[in-house]
């Protein structure tokens, strides 16, 4: 990519969106373009045409999708499968109607089996059945995968993947009704901490392991695929190191200042028990994290009391 390319970023304001239009921003890229959902909803075709016809982007970056954590997984199943499959469908044709030099589709560490073998190669991709939450997702993401490599093999166009593990950082969501854990954590600790709550309730046993990457290593990780990556099969990206629920909780609990106990209510889901990314193939092509998850989540922790005093 060279500095005067047309940059379209989808989902600039969601946390993966915008640590990529950060990141952009660093490196001297500033032909970069991007739409909020009022000015462009890209789940509808036509609006979608419309914009690839008028601007005609050079690159492509994917990380629009309607996300959420466990609850909203399972809540709105229909909504995530039909929103996230609209969003895809459009960008990544018009991608290819309108000559885009490259694409990159941003998908997620869900979109393997619920008992895959751990860490998880790239090569487990459909071997076995989706963790029963968040299947929707996994399907529309598993989607998005599949056109990618349909559309490279038809039309030769060069669409990759990146499938990350789970991110934290900037911009993240901290709904407690819809947010990932780690952001949920951060919420009631702090909340805990400022109304002296002598309690805090933990979803599920908090045995299961989850890997988490700042969402900053993250597009640092794309930018450089997006120049060092052109092969028709997905990658991981990640750490390739995982904690379990209980050692999150106690780590959030430290850098909040929290004092009080921890309550596991075993009533709630775990969901899949591990999701370790196998990242050697990432390795394998001269790119590592850089923040480890001690000092992201100082970060994240300061970006969520910066977004509390701003009233967010």
């Amino acid at each position: 990519m060279n500095k005067e390319a047309k940059i379209f970023v989808a989902g600039h304001r969601g946390m993966v969106g915008s640590a990529i239009y950060r990141k952009l921003q660093r490196e001297g890229f500033n032909n970069i373009v991007i739409r909020t959902s009022v000015e462009l909803d890209l789940r509808n075709q036509e609006a979608v045409a419309d914009f690839f016809a008028e601007e005609k982007p050079d690159y492509v970056f994917l990380a629009a999708a309607k996300v959420g954590g466990i609850v909203a997984n399972n809540t709105y199943r229909a909504d995530f499968i039909y929103e996230n499959l609209c969003i895809q469908n459009n960008v990544i044709h018009q991608s290819y109607v309108n000559g885009v030099k490259k694409l990159m589709f941003l998908g997620s560490s869900c979109i393997y089996p619920k008992l895959a073998p751990q860490p998880l190669k790239e090569e487990y991709l459909l071997t076995g059945l989706l963790e029963p939450t968040n299947e929707p997702y996994a399907i529309a993401k598993i989607a998005g995968i599949k056109m990618c490599e349909a559309y490279r093999a038809q039309y030769g166009c060069d669409f990759i993947s990146v499938m990350p593990t789970n991110l934290y950082g900037p911009n993240d969501n901290y709904d407690l009704e819809k947010s990932h854990v780690l952001p949920a954590l951060i919420r009631k600790f702090h909340e805990a901490k400022k109304n002296s709550l002598p309690q805090v309730e933990i979803w599920g046993t908090g045995s299961p392991k989850r890997e988490f990457l700042y969402a900053d290593d993250l597009a640092e990780a794309c930018f450089y695929l997006m120049q060092n990556y052109s092969a028709p099969e997905f990658i991981n990206v990640g750490t390739g190191v995982d904690l379990s629920i209980k050692e999150l909780a106690l780590l959030v609990k430290e850098i909040v200042g929290y004092e009080g106990e921890l309550i596991f209510n075993t009533s709630k889901p775990d969901g899949t028990p591990r999701k370790l990314m196998d990242v050697s193939k990432l390795h394998g092509l001269g790119w590592m994290h850089k923040i480890e998850l001690p000092q992201g989540i100082k970060l994240a922790y300061q970006d969520f009391l910066s977004k509390q005093q701003v009233g967010a």
